[in-house]
């Protein structure tokens, strides 16, 4: 038996108050099918839903889902099902679920999915309980199947970030496709690179000091050892002189 979503208290956030504000590019463009013209259209909302689930890092060909995209385009599956589909795939999982943990994971998909950060450190909660009891599946089912979801999106339309514009700043809320797909447990565990005091110019000073100097000179020595070999065999006739017969 599954345990039921844990009740949280959703806190004010930009999304949930109505804007009145002038278009402008903070404002996010709408996909949907409900009006579509050609199928130069039904491209652009293609990859408008790669780009909301996989983000721009992660559109490779080899993630595209032909299969969910043929549905789309014949009419066999609405837009809801695409973006269900693209959730569940082996690359999604791979890319984002795999590589967090249920509390990160749970954060990108209510990011990509609702079009909202979440609202507290109790949605994580609740929502990972969710995740760990049911399955992947079964979670983004109820992310997608949500009162919250149908209401903003329905059938037709693809996620998008809600209300970035923050009334009195030029610029609004950050992209969450600008957010770090890590979270820092993982991020942690990745190789760590050369920080700026790190970095030393390369010069004969910072060579001999550096702890390859004996491998990089035995090198050198064995190189040069062997020329001498060939020179002194060659000398003695052991092998033919270049340009000899």
């Amino acid at each position: 038996m599954s345990i039921p979503l844990l009740s949280y208290f959703p806190s004010s956030r930009n999304h949930r108050v109505s804007g009145y504000e002038i278009l402008s590019d903070e404002q996010p463009k709408i996909y949907t099918t409900e009006y579509l013209q050609s199928s130069l259209e039904m491209d652009a909302l293609i990859k408008a839903a790669y780009r909301q689930i996989f983000h721009e890092q992660q559109m490779l060909d080899s993630n595209r889902q032909i299969c969910l995209e043929s549905q789309l385009r014949t009419g066999q599956i609405t837009t809801r099902d695409f973006i269900r589909g693209l959730a569940i795939s082996d690359p999604f999982r791979r890319l984002n679920y795999e590589s967090n943990n249920n509390y990160r994971f749970v954060q990108i998909c209510i990011q990509r999915l609702l079009g909202r950060e979440v609202y507290n450190e109790g949605e994580k909660l609740a929502w990972s309980i969710v995740l760990a009891s049911k399955g992947l599946h079964r979670f983004i089912d109820d992310l997608v199947d949500s009162e919250e979801y149908m209401s903003n999106f329905g059938y037709n339309t693809v996620p998008y970030q809600r209300r970035r514009i923050l009334q009195g700043r030029s610029l609004g809320e950050l992209p969450f496709a600008r957010i770090a797909r890590y979270g820092e447990d993982y991020r942690d565990k990745l190789p760590l690179t050369l920080t700026k005091k790190q970095v030393e110019p390369l010069n004969l000073q910072t060579f001999l000091r550096s702890s390859d100097r004996d491998v990089v000179l035995l090198l050198l020595a064995s190189t040069l050892a062997l020329i001498v070999l060939f020179s002194l065999l060659t000398a003695y006739g052991y092998f033919p002189k270049f340009g000899g017969y």
